[in-house]
């Protein structure tokens, strides 16, 4: 293992150098990254299908266009991001100029968790560089195989004193606390995000965490039940129920509880077929620990679909698990795999207070079709984002800052909120010689209510 103070000392003075303020480097070095994904586009889906047995399909939409894309619009857009922004001053100030100056932060580390372990490692490297910082990379050690490659394609596009990758377990992680990065980016649990902030308080290190939380899909008496199945499926079992935004809970209407629940039980055969374990599109739970984690849940009330597994292939069949009450195991914690508890409501002005019983999602997901209503719960609810009328969506909108609020998480990163994530955009305030008012200095005899009339005037 690389010597970690030496590394970050390394990375440093390559900061210090200057050379990544420049903005044509930065584009140059995320054009390399984009270049290098692309060229091992293969192994990738190939090392993400070795670890948790993400479909090709879900493997280039999730993780590798979501990265490319990503690239290609910070590209776009980085000269002029990264331009001082003027800024209108008072007369009060005047002869004065203002300005907002986004400058890097200097090394920053980015831990990533073991879901999306390419995009969810990758994607915030591409704000970092953009900013103009160096980092050092952690991705998950659950995923071996996605790790190796990453490590592999990080090293053969960037020295490491600018970009690095060291992999290793929880102990890793501690020792990389414990020095003095510039920023930490942290995608993983609520757990771990509080020891995370914890070791950041010490050196007084500014954090983002991307967290998670129990994040409702809410569907309401007038919505389209067709469309709200498809979403919610889709959304649900994508990456086999291992996404941060996916569904954690089905909270319906009870008049139509029994035809969604239908609906969506006919979709997951339409989806992955009456044996889901052998269908080529559905993925593995990252390992046995986890599913045996899972698999507790099944007894937590009635299965009225899927519930199947198989623990020598890591399989756990899409879930639909009914008869669930508020206080049950299953509705204390994330779930992070594909169970979907359902809870019914009657009212819908208790639908705010139901969700409200857990801490703060990281997304909460409202099918309607009344426009008022929709109003309601997106503006009244407390989340980090989300969508109506669909699922997860939201998160490959670069236009949408994205992150959490509470306990799922605080920061935002995606398009331009990723370069400003990693940026400190300080303010500049630049004033002329040629006029200089006494009222300010002292002596003060005589001069408040001159300075009141200033205030009011200006």
């Amino acid at each position: 293992m690389l010597d970690i103070p030496a590394q970050i000392k390394r990375q440093r003075v390559f900061f210090w150098s200057g050379k990544t303020h420049k903005v044509s480097f930065r584009i140059d070095a995320l054009q390399k990254l984009k270049r290098a994904i692309v060229a091992n586009e293969r192994e990738i889906c190939a090392a993400l299908g070795q670890d948790i047995g993400k479909p090709e399909l879900e493997a280039v939409v999730s993780e590798i266009a979501l990265v490319t894309r990503e690239i290609d619009f910070i590209c776009r857009h980085l000269r002029r991001w990264a331009r001082p922004q003027r800024v209108r001053t008072s007369l009060l100030n005047a002869p004065a100029k203002g300005s907002v100056r986004c400058q890097p932060l200097g090394v920053a580390l980015i831990i990533s968790p073991w879901n999306y372990p390419f995009q969810l490692l990758l994607s915030p490297l591409v704000g970092a560089l953009a900013a103009g910082n160096c980092a050092l990379l952690k991705p998950s050690e659950l995923t071996v195989h996605t790790s190796a490659v990453v490590s592999r394609i990080i090293a053969e596009t960037f020295p490491p004193e600018y970009v690095c990758v060291m992999q290793g377990g929880p102990e890793l992680a501690q020792t990389l606390l414990d020095e003095h990065f510039d920023i930490i980016f942290f995608t993983g649990s609520t757990r771990v995000g509080r020891l995370v902030m914890q070791a950041a308080a010490r050196h007084l290190t500014p954090v983002i965490l991307e967290l998670g939380g129990k994040s409702p899909a809410i569907v309401d008496a007038d919505a389209d039940l067709a469309m709200a199945a498809r979403r919610i499926v889709w959304g649900k079992f994508f990456n086999a129920g291992q996404t941060c935004v996916a569904p954690d809970y089905l909270l319906v209407h009870e008049d139509v509880k029994q035809s969604l629940l239908d609906r969506m039980a006919a979709r997951i055969t339409e989806c992955y077929g009456t044996a889901p374990q052998q269908s080529p599109d559905y993925s593995r739970i990252v390992n046995v620990a986890h599913l045996d984690r899972l698999a507790a849940y099944l007894a937590d009330g009635t299965i009225f679909a899927g519930g199947e597994l198989d623990r020598d292939t890591r399989y756990l069949a899409p879930t639909i698990l009914d008869g669930v009450s508020w206080h049950s195991p299953v509705m204390q914690e994330e779930i992070f795999g594909p169970i979907l508890p359902v809870l019914s409501f009657n009212d819908n002005d208790d639908v705010l207070e139901l969700t409200s019983r857990h801490p703060t999602p990281l997304a909460l997901y409202y099918f309607s079709q009344d426009p008022e209503k929709q109003r309601r719960i997106m503006t009244a609810g407390a989340f980090g984002g989300g969508c109506v009328n669909d699922s997860i969506i939201h998160l490959t909108e670069h236009h949408l800052p994205f992150g959490g609020v509470g306990t799922s998480g605080q920061g935002r990163y995606h398009g331009k909120a990723s370069f400003e994530a990693f940026s400190h955009c300080k303010s500049i305030l630049e004033r002329g010689t040629w006029l200089d008012l006494p009222l300010r200095y002292p002596p003060y005899t005589g001069k408040l209510k001159w300075l009141k009339a200033l205030f009011r005037w200006f």
